[in-house]
């Protein structure tokens, strides 16, 4: 039975109706599909897996795929209902490019954040203050920019728009920044560096050779890291100068430390007897490792000493100039008790020339 509403006929009715159940079954019907793929299927299987990227992942995509589908249908309805005016579609074109843009960025902005945020908890020791407050935030905000100008040129190109001056611009500023904060940027990309490849972290006591400084790490930054040195004095060293120089890190992997130190004891004595009183004076000072081996080992002859160097393990480098006084302490006093000298250096001169007259006047 054919019949005109509101300047519709019956059939035009008929597929505006088909269209509206379209949308209501994406509407309904995608809702209940996310539901039961993702939440029974997909995600029992994510949980076997042993890394967490999968989860930041799906957590991604589940809500712009959901709307990716809605707007879909939107279109697919639109474009069955062919008594639409032919100027509307044109202007439907542009809105629905507007909207897969749209839901492609927010696609893209959702992942970014999850994986930079699943790379931040994954990799950062617990009460560690590195990656995840440092590099994370700068990288996330760096991306979040260049994923909006990427969308700007896209969606000016989409409607004719001339870009090219607008990019040649940004190329132009770019170059200009980075001329005008050529040292900023260097110090950044090392701080970047050192923040990836971690030569030391936060609390680590460090030694920077090339500065001759060492103390604990406070800070590491974008620009500069702060090391506090054993006098409570605050040394900020720019990255670059820190990538320049060979730095020796005291706490990493084991905070454990051999210390070594040389002494001698006078020619005659004999050495089983003095390796073992070296041995047996370090075991008894405090705060000597008890299960890590002692050594005093016979290296040299010196011009008026046998030489031994005296090897023992202390818990901490932190520790390591007041274990050399109780070391000095005791072995003295141990050597003192065998009766094991330890000589001074000491000078022979000899006049063969009786005859010359500086040696007549040295001798008088």
């Amino acid at each position: 039975m054919d019949f005109e509403l509101l300047g519709l006929q019956s059939a035009q009715w008929l597929d505006l109706g088909i269209s509206l159940l379209i949308v209501a079954a994406a509407l309904i019907l995608g809702r209940w599909f996310f539901k039961v793929l993702l939440n029974q299927v997909v995600i029992r299987l994510i949980k076997r897996t042993r890394t967490t990227l999968d989860d930041a992942v799906l957590s991604a995509i589940q809500l712009p795929l959901y709307w990716l589908g809605i707007i879909a249908a939107f279109q697919i309805s639109l474009e069955r209902l062919n008594f639409l005016p032919e100027s509307w579609g044109n202007v439907l074109n542009n809105i629905f490019y507007g909207l897969y843009l749209v839901i492609g960025l927010i696609f893209a902005w959702r992942l970014i954040q999850n994986i930079f945020s699943w790379y931040g908890s994954d990799q950062d020791a617990p009460g560690e203050n590195s990656l995840s407050e440092q590099l994370i935030p700068f990288f996330r905000r760096l991306a979040t920019i260049i994923l909006g100008l990427i969308g700007i040129i896209m969606l000016l190109g989409h409607f004719d728009v001339d870009v090219s001056g607008f990019v040649a611009t940004l190329g132009i500023g770019t170059v200009a920044i980075a001329l005008a904060a050529q040292a900023i940027l260097t110090d950044t990309i090392n701080g970047f560096a050192i923040m990836i490849d971690r030569p030391f972290r936060i609390g680590d006591r460090i030694e920077i050779q090339g500065l001759d400084t060492w103390g604990d790490v406070v800070d590491i930054g974008l620009r500069s890291s702060r090391i506090l040195t054993r006098d409570n004095r605050m040394v900020i060293v720019p990255n670059s100068v820190i990538s320049r120089s060979l730095i020796v890190n005291y706490s990493y992997p084991d905070p454990k430390y051999r210390v070594e130190g040389h002494i001698g004891v006078e020619y005659g004595t004999d050495l089983d007897f003095a390796r073992q009183t070296i041995i047996e004076a370090l075991r008894g000072v405090e705060g000597i490792l008890p299960d890590q081996p002692v050594d005093a080992l016979f290296l040299e002859f010196g011009p008026s000493a046998l030489i031994f160097r005296v090897r023992w393990w202390l818990d901490s480098y932190a520790d390591t100039r007041r274990m050399f006084d109780k070391v000095n302490s005791a072995l003295y006093t141990a050597l003192d008790q065998a009766g094991i000298k330890i000589p001074a250096p000491q000078m022979e001169i000899s006049f063969k020339n009786s005859n010359d007259p500086v040696v007549a006047s040295l001798r008088e």
